[in-house]
């Protein structure tokens, strides 16, 4: 399909809006309005026209983990976001002067990528590139 221009958001399920709304605000992401719908869903933005929309129906008593990354049985699905960033070492030093735990760190043919998670953990990824 010829016609698809570009991702226009990723839904994430989470807990507590205003614990994700604060971490996504230390990314840059600004609150944009919610919670609205059936879900309900509250919708935040980055400058650089990222949109994230947090899902507001996570299950108080499921296990706090991510089914998808941590269960030793691979079950299909989204595994990941990956924001692409100009410079990974200022990200990393803004990472971790936020006190968020950088949990992977990967160089691959000239591409380098850090790894986090949310507070929900929902894995994210920052990916420089390799120099074209």
């Amino acid at each position: 399909m010829l016609e698809i221009t570009q991702i226009n958001h990723v839904g994430l399920r989470v807990r507590d809006l205003a614990v994700s709304r604060f971490f996504y605000a230390q990314l840059g992401f600004k609150f944009i309005t919610g919670p609205v719908g059936p879900e309900p869903v509250a919708i935040v933005e980055h400058p650089s026209g990222v949109n994230i929309n947090l899902i507001l129906n996570a299950s108080a008593d499921a296990p706090q983990s991510n089914i998808l990354m941590q269960a030793e049985i691979k079950y299909p699905g989204f595994t990941h976001i990956a924001l692409e960033v100009t410079d990974l070492d200022s990200v990393s030093n803004q990472l971790e002067e936020l006190g968020i735990t950088i949990t992977e760190r990967v160089e691959y043919q000239g591409a380098r990528f850090v790894f986090i998670r949310d507070p929900d953990d929902n894995v994210i990824e920052f990916h420089q590139p390799a120099s074209r």
